[in-house]
């Protein structure tokens, strides 16, 4: 059974920083590209992030260039979004995607993250 578990959300001042993880078990993870998508309150799904398998290659959304890094441990089968310089338009639930593009098979069951004063 493929699970991916998401820690690592909280409340964060602006300007801020976060580590969101990724857990990810029930399948070869170093198989796969993975992803990260968010959904703000009362708005849509939002692609933010995505990586090769390897960590070789990594693809951000443009309001998240320069602030966000992708990164994954295939020894720990654990994928990561560091978040800096964090802004209140960055309040969302956080899940990780099994996949890229638009090919999402699987998805944790999120995390929270508030950026407010």
């Amino acid at each position: 059974e493929v699970q991916l578990v998401e820690s690592g959300g909280g409340l964060v001042q602006p300007g801020g920083s976060l580590r969101l993880s990724c857990a990810a078990s029930g399948f070869t993870f170093d198989d796969y590209a993975m992803s990260w998508v968010r959904q703000a309150p009362g708005k849509g799904l939002e692609w933010v992030s995505a990586i090769s398998w390897n960590g070789g290659s990594t693809y951000y959304a443009e309001s998240m260039k320069g602030r966000f890094t992708i990164s994954r441990d295939n020894a720990k089968n654990t994928l990561y979004l560091q978040m800096n310089s964090l802004k209140s338009e960055d309040t969302a639930v956080y899940y990780c995607a099994k996949g890229s593009s638009s090919i999402l098979d699987y998805w944790g069951q999120g995390t929270q993250v508030t950026v407010s004063s």
